[in-house]
């Protein structure tokens, strides 16, 4: 019912294509814990991939889904020392650093983009 936006339909499109695995495990409770988080719906996190830059760095791929205009926040319990806007070739763009908040990082979409960031850990 309602909008395709309303409806969900790009995260029951990824439940559809991409489905969870369940994997056998102890009886040991674990708590809840994700990587990466992003405060909007309208944003898809779409890759996560290791940096060419190095083992410390990740490129973090994010594309706005709604057609609308977004500020969300990415967030991550991983420690963070830098963290930048970089293009396809992960090659760091001009006034591209974003600051380190507590939030995570704030990241603004116009409709349909698709950003890259590159994270760099601290050790």
């Amino acid at each position: 019912a309602g909008s395709f936006q309303e409806a969900g339909v790009i995260q029951q499109a990824y439940n559809l294509n991409f489905p969870l695995h369940v994997v056998p495990a102890s009886r040991a409770q674990c708590p809840a814990w994700s990587a990466f988080s992003v405060s909007s719906p309208a944003i898809v996190l779409e890759a996560v991939k290791q940096a060419g830059a190095g083992p410390e760095a990740v490129v973090v791929r994010l594309y706005e889904a709604h057609g609308s205009t977004v500020t969300a926040w990415l967030q991550t319990p991983l420690p963070m020392k830098e963290a930048m806007l970089c293009d396809l070739l992960e090659r760091p763009l001009a006034q591209g650093h974003l600051p380190l908040e507590q939030q995570g990082l704030r990241l603004s979409f116009t409709p349909f983009r698709v950003l890259s960031v590159l994270l760099v850990w601290s050790h």
